[in-house]
């Protein structure tokens, strides 16, 4: 099987109908399934699995290994395997994918977004585009994260959750000025709750199933399941209604 203008590692296992375009780098034992495109300019590390029908755009790196400062609290001292992309993911211009991440079939990566080691993003959600996935972060199916979005390390977010354009997670209060090996306290965020864009989700906080958090808001306490909260600080305003939840959507 020839790629004119591509490099091929001699140990990599590519399947059928695969294209792979001219400036790409495909490094050893790497995998990719049948069907897949690969754009060029595209570099995948050595150990990346890709799935069959996946679409892997321009200038994209998958299976990237982090770079630390010392004392990092991202260091696991464990080594990293493979970055694992299932079916039918798509992965668009210049995003780059850590190695030992995992994202689940049919899941969309947008444009120049990052998607750290260790994490896990489940099955036909969307990563918006300029938008991070940090490390160690737990991201469910059919998850929506708009533009701008960040995710941060240990974070939760369950299925069915919306995420605003410019959401931010935080996870330490101390800012970096925490003992020495001392836990980070990332927010979750449960079942088919929304979050408006802008708003700001602080250290260890729970936002309830089906919940609704009002585009600025800070949140500074856990929000119940079904609450609306609204302002800075966020507080309860309303419910959320019957005829609102997600089961009448579907």
């Amino acid at each position: 099987m020839s790629f004119p203008g591509a490099h091929v590692d001699d140990g990599a296992v590519i399947g059928a109908r695969v294209t792979i375009a001219p400036g790409a780098v495909i490094g050893a034992d790497v995998e990719i399934g049948a069907g897949t495109a690969i754009g060029s300019n595209t570099v995948i590390h050595a150990g990346t699995v890709i799935g069959a029908d996946c679409v892997i755009e321009d200038c994209v790196v998958l299976g990237k290994r982090p770079r630390l400062r010392k004392g990092s609290s991202a260091a696991s001292g464990a080594p990293l395997p493979g970055l694992v992309l299932g079916d039918g993911v798509t992965v668009c211009c210049g995003a780059v994918v850590y190695a030992r991440a995992v994202v689940g079939a049919g899941t969309i990566i947008g444009d120049q977004s990052q998607v750290r080691e260790r994490s896990v993003i489940g099955e036909r959600s969307v990563v918006g585009r300029g938008s991070c996935v940090d490390f160690d972060a737990r991201v469910g199916d059919r998850v929506s994260i708009q533009t701008a979005v960040y995710v941060t390390s240990g974070a939760v977010v369950e299925d069915d959750v919306f995420l605003g354009p410019g959401v931010v997670m935080t996870n330490d209060d101390t800012m970096g000025r925490h003992p020495k090996g001392e836990g980070l306290e990332a927010p979750i965020v449960r079942r088919a709750a929304r979050v408006g864009g802008a708003a700001v989700l602080v250290p260890g906080v729970e936002i309830g199933e089906e919940a609704f958090v009002g585009a600025g808001a800070v949140v500074s306490k856990d929000v119940a399941p079904r609450d609306v909260v609204l302002g800075v600080p966020a507080r309860v305003v309303r419910q959320v209604t019957d005829a609102d939840l997600l089961e009448r959507w579907r």
